[in-house]
């Protein structure tokens, strides 16, 4: 009953009916302890639903180095060979440029001792070679030198030969001219001596030495016109022999240059080989340095892969593993890609890492025990291969992480967002909905952001 009436009936009942077992009905004090903490614990939890939760975006990952040359490397052997002795053993600390181990030759164009000495003596008598391919084409040059300056002195020796026997043609044929005007006067006199002969004017004596006259230009006219043949032939003579002149030349300067290029192809050839019997010795010596497998870098031998004595090794074989000294831990931490649009270099995160103990809250990370601070470094660019994106996280500077910790130590963390009320926060957890952004934060991730004009 309510009760809400100043009268009772509960009193009049008792009064009437005398019921002693209603007289001791009373509340019980239990009930209104338990309704008061049932009131209270609403009250918190109302109060708390107002209270700032700090959004974050939770991933897993390892612990790794910074910079890649300081992350656990392997140690390949360059040439492979057989392995003759170690010089380390696993867990040592080795310097850079130490000795590992030491190899062996296993194939046939090496195992050679005198390998060395003999590829030199090669490289001797090819470099002989190439210094007579050079005298011969020295020679062969002078050679044609000469032959062009003989060519240049025959063919003037030949020119002013031709003109020679052309003036002589010209000569000849002067004279053959003369001869036959004194042929015709000696002619016309001897027929003027014949018309007197026969009008008594004249002897026969002179008639006849007149008859001997004119046989004496004639045979000095025939001897003329001889010469000016023999002349005419000289002159033909004359340019034959300078064209052929001129073609034995050039058969000798074309024997020559050929002679030459033939000397310079076979000197361009021994260099040729000069140089792959030089890169042979090079590469035969480095191979032989190569025998010596030596630490990249300082650092601790992590694991071997090839233990035993006389095992074989192949070009570019894993022998071990080796950790650098000098390293920079940073962790590797794997985000969703609809997370990793909130995420930008220089974000505060939480570490939880494996073999600490810690209890976390992760939108009250100052009442967080065991967990420890650091900021992203490094947002990747693309996904990896587990569809997920990679962040670099380093320590901050006033919260060292332990030194303990080891490369490959899993991690958990939380990148931590915006405050917002617990109340909202639950109700995006239900909903599914991304943590959200102020402005300022969105254009501190997107700076990079602004469209590019098209070019004219």
């Amino acid at each position: 009953m309510l009760n809400i009436s100043r009268k009772r009936v509960n009193d009049e009942v008792i009064e009437k009916y005398r019921l002693h077992a209603l007289s001791t009905l009373s509340n019980p004090r239990t009930g209104r302890v338990f309704a008061r903490w049932i009131q209270i614990i609403i009250a918190i939890f109302i109060l708390i639903l107002f209270l700032p939760w700090q959004q974050n975006i939770s991933g897993t990952g390892e612990v790794t180095a910074l910079l890649p040359g300081n992350r656990p490397q392997t140690i390949q052997n360059i040439i492979g060979g057989r392995i003759e002795e170690w010089y380390v053993q696993e867990g040592e600390f080795v310097e850079k440029g130490d000795t590992l181990l030491i190899l062996s030759e296993m194939k046939d164009d090496y195992l050679d001792p005198e390998i060395l000495p003999r590829l030199s003596e090669q490289v001797q008598a090819k470099r002989e070679g190439i210094e007579g391919y050079e005298s011969k084409i020295d020679a062969l040059g002078n050679q044609l030198e000469a032959l062009q300056e003989g060519l240049q002195y025959s063919l003037q020796k030949a020119r002013n030969k031709v003109i020679q026997s052309r003036m002589k043609v010209v000569s000849d044929s002067i004279d053959l001219i003369a001869l036959e005007r004194n042929y015709e006067i000696t002619k016309n006199r001897l027929g003027r001596y014949e018309e007197g002969y026969k009008d008594g004017l004249f002897s026969l004596t002179d008639l006849e030495s007149r008859r001997l006259k004119l046989q004496e230009e004639y045979a000095k006219l025939i001897s003329q016109q001889n010469k000016l043949d023999i002349a005419r032939q000289e002159l033909t003579n004359a340019r034959i022999e300078l064209n052929s002149l001129r073609a034995e030349y050039q058969d000798k300067i074309a024997k020559a240059s050929s002679d030459r290029s033939s000397a310079l192809s076979s000197l361009a050839e021994g260099e040729s080989e000069l140089s792959k019997l030089r890169n042979k010795y090079a590469n035969v010596e480095i191979r032989r340095n190569n025998y010596i497998v030596r630490a990249p870098q300082s650092g601790y031998v992590v694991k071997a892969m090839k233990a035993g004595i006389g095992e074989t090794l192949k070009e570019g074989e894993i022998i071990a593993t080796l950790q650098p000294e000098e390293q920079q831990i940073a962790v590797e931490l794997y985000v969703n890609p609809m997370d990793v649009a909130l995420v930008s270099p220089g974000r505060e995160v939480r570490l939880e890492f494996d073999g600490w103990p810690a209890l976390q809250f992760a939108g009250w990370p100052g009442v967080s025990v065991g967990t420890f601070g650091g900021k992203v470094a490094v947002v990747d660019r693309v996904n990896s291969p587990n569809g997920k994106f990679r962040l670099l996280v380093v320590p901050k500077a006033d919260e060292p992480w332990p030194q303990a910790i080891r490369q490959g130590s899993g991690v958990y963390g939380w990148v931590m967002l915006s405050d917002v009320p617990v109340w909202y926060e639950i109700w995006r957890q239900l909903n599914g909905f991304p943590p959200n952004l102020n402005q300022s934060e969105t254009k501190q991730i997107t700076p990079h952001s602004t469209t590019t004009q098209p070019k004219k």
